[in-house]
Order: C-alpha cells, then structure tokens, then sequence
C-alpha cells in the first residue's frame, strides 16, 4: 500500500529557529504545530517527515547527537498532542565545509526526500512539502509535490529568490494550522 506525506522543514516551520539549534532544552514549537500534525497524521492519515539541512554540524556549530537530541524533544513535546514525527532526515553538510559529493544531500536537492519515499513507500502525486524558505519549495517543487510557503519575516525575499527561478509556492499560509487546513480542503478536492 501507497502512503502520502507531509514534508516539513524543521527550524523556523515547526519550532521556533534560534539558528544552529544545539540544546533541545532550547526547543520550543510554534503554537498550533501539535494540534496540526495531530490532524495530518491521525484523520488524514498522511506520514510526516522531517527534511532538513543541518549546517551547524559541519560548521562546528553542533554535533549529530545534538540535532538527534532536538529531533528526540521534538517528538517528545509532540507527544503531549498524541502525534510524532515518523521520521526526521537531515544533511549535516554544506559546501563551505564539506565536499561537493557530501554537500549534495541539502535541500533543495530531492536526495532526502526520495529516501523517505523508499523507506515509507510514499506516493508522491498527493503529497506535501511545508516550509519556510526558497529551498523548501524549491526542494518540494524538484520532487513533483505540492508546496507551502509559510509567510515568516523573510517571506518576501523567500519569494522574490523563487520568482528569480520561475517558481511559486502552490499555496501560502500564515502558520501550520492554515496549511493543514488548505491541505484538507486540496486533499479531498474542495475548493
């Protein structure tokens, strides 16, 4: 059996983004996220994952035990609203730091996403890609899905840089809670 997905970017469209999130006590979600996934996982049934650059590790920044201890607290948060990521996938290189052969696992390369299609058997025609900036609906747009941008205080730049690549989000929302609801609407057809 074929499964959808949601794709979401992590920092800045899940939990707030203090820039190279190291210490999961530093966590904390958007408002809304729980209530949100709860909803795209348990009544439309779509699988959610994570797709995310991670920078920091090859900057020095962070470890991959911190970005795996952020992941574990988000879903430990998550928990409180009977929902969990099913699985967060992250490149912990960039091409300052790392080899253009290792580097070609960020966003908005497809790389991360078609492992998750391969591990989760996930039919790309009715899924998502959620995010906050230009590598998102770029990254989601390169996969063949339906994009989200979430309006954020570099929106306009985010999308001024996709004009500049003749892409547009599909949609446009001010928060997680009104992408569920324009993916509901899309899902089942509506208007």
């Amino acid at each position: 059996m074929k499964n959808y997905a949601v794709f979401l970017d992590r920092d800045g469209t899940l939990n707030e983004d203090p820039g190279y999130l190291g210490d999961p006590e530093k966590v904390k979600l958007l408002p809304g996220t729980g209530k949100a996934l709860f909803r795209l996982k348990n009544e439309l049934k779509f699988k959610l994952i994570v797709v995310s650059n991670q920078s920091g590790i090859a900057r020095g920044l962070i470890t991959k035990g911190d970005v795996d201890a952020v992941n574990n607290k988000i879903n430990e948060i998550l928990s409180g609203s009977n929902v969990s990521i099913d699985r967060f996938y992250y490149c912990p290189f960039h091409p300052d730091f790392s080899t253009a052969e290792e580097s070609k696992c960020r966003k908005p390369s497809v790389k991360m996403v078609l492992k998750a299609v391969e591990d989760f058997e996930i039919d790309l025609s009715d899924s998502y890609f959620i995010g906050d900036s230009a590598v998102d609906i770029q990254c989601g747009h390169n996969a063949g899905v339906k994009t989200i941008l979430l309006k954020s205080d570099h929106s306009k730049d985010q999308i001024y840089a996709l004009k500049k690549e003749n892409i547009l989000p599909t949609f446009v929302a001010v928060n997680l809670e009104e992408a569920c609801n324009i993916i509901q609407k899309d899902f089942n057809g509506e208007k």
